[in-house]
């Protein structure tokens, strides 16, 4: 049985009257890759700061392997924090840097020494040990400060998005190297983005964040293929969102009538005459001159975007509403302001109750 290393149980977080992380239930197990991920505001950095404990608590018990932390200081959390901002020492050089944190904790200096130099060859920045922060570029600020965290060797490394101020081709670099150092390391990290595909990219684990509250957490496949409201249908990946009635089912199979005529969606726990929500990604819609399938949408091309690797075909449905088509290349006889039709197989949509949708702000 995986060890539960880190544990938050009905936490709380108020700002005078703004409740801001609401009865707040989270484990994360040893060695694991979590990622809380959501838009600004929905609580997910004020969550690592209570774990961190640069933020208190309201209520609630936040624990570290099995053990209540809400009345100890940061320094004394068996965990370590990575800024955005970097935070190193400007008057002080890389290896002084690195070497903060154990002569604080009065570690010999022979021990000091070795470990920085084990530090600076994880984090690949050996030979850089005088140079002060202000010599280096933005990624290898962000190598220094991982190492700074590290040689403490924490249990838990928190990390707040610290690729954010990075441009985006060495920031897919530094999410590789990431990754490359969590699974070496065994060390449990708990990385917060509103970056999906970065979440994507690196998580064992994702929990989807929303106005305080987790609205779905599981690996990120799942959390695609199948995201259990509206908000995480839209907010992971890309997808297109059309809001119908069932009209009958047979099995699995449900017949719904959205706007633009009926459609057909594969799914469980439906009944005739109820609102739902489907959920179609880009990548499933399909797009012909002649009707296909078993069902289809009349729509009209508006325009084709080329964005390097797929090609991006934006329709509108007769009711005008707008959907989106990923591909992989472009079909030459599909021109703009031509009508089309769409379709879908009914097993890559996904149907989804109206009552689950988070409330509305």
């Amino acid at each position: 049985m995986e060890k539960v290393i880190v544990a938050l149980k009905g936490v709380n977080k108020w700002y005078g009257n703004n409740h801001v992380v609401k009865d707040l239930d989270l484990e994360v197990t040893e060695g694991e890759f979590l990622t809380l991920l959501g838009p600004s505001g929905c609580g997910k950095t004020t969550t690592l700061r209570m774990i961190a404990g640069f933020e208190d608590a309201s209520s609630g018990r936040i624990e570290v392997q099995g053990e209540s932390v809400e009345e100890k200081e940061p320094y004394q959390r068996d965990v370590n924090t990575v800024f955005q901002s970097y935070s190193l020492f400007p008057h002080m050089n890389v290896f002084d840097n690195i070497a903060y944190g154990p002569r604080i904790k009065k570690v010999p200096k022979d021990q000091i020494a070795q470990g920085v130099e084990e530090m600076l060859r994880l984090v690949q920045m050996t030979g850089y040990e005088k140079r002060k922060p202000d010599a280096l570029s933005g990624g290898q600020k962000q190598r220094i400060a991982i190492a700074r965290a590290l040689i403490n060797h924490p249990r838990v490394l928190l990390l707040d998005e610290p690729l954010g101020a990075l441009d985006l081709k060495l920031r897919k670099q530094m999410q590789i190297e990431l990754k490359r150092l969590q699974k070496k390391l065994g060390i449990t990290f708990i990385y917060v983005t509103h970056d999906q595909e970065e979440a994507m990219s690196m998580s064992d684990r994702i929990a989807v964040m929303r106005d305080g509250v987790i609205l779905q957490i599981g690996k990120p496949t799942e959390i695609y293929d199948r995201p259990n409201c509206r908000f995480v249908a839209d907010f992971i990946g890309e997808s297109n969102i059309m809001s119908g009635k069932v009209m009958k089912t047979e099995g699995d199979l449900l017949t719904v009538a959205i706007p633009d005529g009926e459609v057909k969606v594969k799914g469980s726990g439906f009944t005739p005459g109820e609102e739902i929500d489907i959920s179609v990604r880009t990548e499933y819609l399909t797009c012909s001159s002649e009707p296909a399938g078993s069902f289809h949408i009349k729509a009209r091309i508006r325009d084709f975007t080329n964005m390097g690797t797929v090609i991006k075909t934006s329709v509108l449905t007769d009711t005008g509403k707008e959907l989106r088509i990923s591909s992989l290349e472009q079909d030459e006889s599909l021109k703009e302001g031509q009508e089309v039709y769409l379709t879908w197989k009914p097993e890559k949509a996904i149907p989804i109750h109206q009552e689950k949708k988070e409330a509305e702000a």
